[in-house]
């Protein structure tokens, strides 16, 4: 690669604009099978390689971080993939949650094409962007030695390409309502493809999940024979098949995360029974780094305030269910005046109940739309919002002159909250100062 940007030209390559949700589960178990193969044929950096894989709907970024945080706060060294990306295709890939170089992932490029290339012409086809990146985060951990690599699952769980590491522990955060067109329409179905991250013989650990999702991942930890613990309020709770009482293990520290808003508290204690099923698969993690971790860990764009006047709440909530407890923790911890909602969102995402959940607390909207081609409509979204407004709506062509015109309306007791879209969330913070577009 001649230069950095050639590098991401490359990697983006593999980008499919025509790819379509698989129409089957033995057409999306294909796909694992090409990663599968795919990585085997550019020298298998998924086998053998300590890890901890993350799935779920809503909290699976800020549980990562927080395990991430706590490993390294042991002295261990601890390798971070996470997708999308906010601003840099390298926040990606991290080490102790610092960046892969330019120059790095260049060279790993450089160092792999030709494989990769020698792959593409066999009998599977290309890879997608999402298996290369996969392949150079594992390839990147690998030769830099990390102690422990903590994966999050790009989508679903079951058919993602991160499903071909089998890990020393999963992990499941809270389920709910997403990418339906593609995981299913019921709390059974995406929880049948979260829970697909279950292997044999592996400890899980779920957060409580409604009744139906939790049924699914109880019986797929069955069938795998792994045993299926709970990050219960009071501490860690084994699940037994019988459904006999079992006591619970108390956590080491308090689930008190640095992370703003009440449902960090559950992913805190996500984290926490994850770190200690850790300890079980013999890693060295005291309590004192327990709660360094939690105290230090940082994860940019959720529940994430930046101080002025007026206030300015950024959030990446992208369905109904995140965007209710959104609503709910902004009334609990951020008193204010009014409430400036600036919402975009994705075509695939419930932009109903999105609408429905914060709408009404808002006494002025304004849509706008990220420069991501997944970016909604924004008459598609006044239609959604139309019906629950108790103010003014105002429709922007982008996120910069979205932020100015909030900014315009606001007063110093008022509350500027942006949400509905990472997209959206990415180029707020960089309108605001607080990231560099790369």
């Amino acid at each position: 690669m001649k230069s950095y940007q050639e590098t991401l030209d490359y990697i983006y390559s593999f980008v499919d604009p025509q790819r379509k949700p698989a129409a089957s589960p033995a057409e999306a178990a294909r796909h694992t099978q090409r990663t599968e193969a795919f990585l085997t044929a550019v020298g298998g950096p998924q086998h053998g390689l300590p890890a901890v894989v993350v799935a779920g709907t809503k909290g699976k970024g800020s549980s990562v971080a927080m395990i991430e945080a706590i490993v390294r706060a042991s002295g261990l060294r601890v390798g971070l993939f996470t997708s999308p990306h906010l601003s840099s295709y390298r926040e990606r890939i991290q080490i102790n949650r610092e960046l892969i170089s330019r120059e790095d992932l260049s060279a790993l490029v450089q160092q792999l094409r030709p494989q990769i290339d020698n792959f593409a012409q066999g009998d599977y086809g290309r890879p997608h962007t999402f298996d290369v990146s996969l392949l150079l985060a594992l390839s990147y951990f690998v030769a830099q030695k990390v102690d422990l690599a903590v994966l999050e699952i790009g989508l679903g769980g079951r058919f993602d390409s991160v499903n071909v590491v089998t890990p020393l522990v999963s992990a499941i955060s809270s389920i709910s309502y997403d990418h339906m067109a593609i995981l299913g329409h019921s709390l059974s179905e995406i929880a049948w493809n979260k829970a697909g991250i279950i292997k044999p013989g592996v400890p899980v650990v779920s957060v409580p999940q409604a009744a139906e999702a939790a049924t699914v991942i109880a019986a797929e930890a069955h069938m795998q024979r792994a045993p299926l613990w709970q990050a219960d309020p009071e501490g860690l709770r084994r699940i037994q098949e019988l459904d006999q009482p079992e006591p619970i293990t108390p956590y080491p520290v308090a689930p008190q995360p640095a992370l703003r808003g009440a449902v960090q508290v559950e992913n805190a204690r996500l984290a926490l029974g994850v770190t200690m099923l850790l300890r079980r698969a013999g890693l060295k993690l005291p309590d004192s780094a327990l709660a360094e971790g939690l105290a230090s860990v940082s994860w940019p764009g959720r529940f994430e305030l930046v101080a002025g006047s007026p206030p300015i709440l950024i959030d990446g909530a992208h369905n109904g269910d995140s965007a209710h407890k959104l609503c709910l923790a902004l009334k609990g911890e951020l008193p204010h005046e009014r409430m400036i909602l600036l919402l975009g969102t994705s075509r695939d995402k419930d932009i109903a109940a999105m609408s429905a959940a914060l709408v009404p607390s808002a006494s002025a909207v304004i849509l706008t739309r990220s420069t991501h081609t997944r970016a909604m409509d924004l008459n598609q979204m006044a239609d959604a919002v139309k019906p629950h407004l108790q103010g003014p709506l105002l429709l922007t062509p982008d996120v910069a002159t979205a932020l100015a015109t909030a900014q315009g309306m606001a007063r110093a007791n008022d509350l500027i909250v942006i949400t509905g879209s990472l997209f959206v969330v990415a180029e707020a913070r960089e309108a605001l100062g607080l990231a560099q577009a790369e």
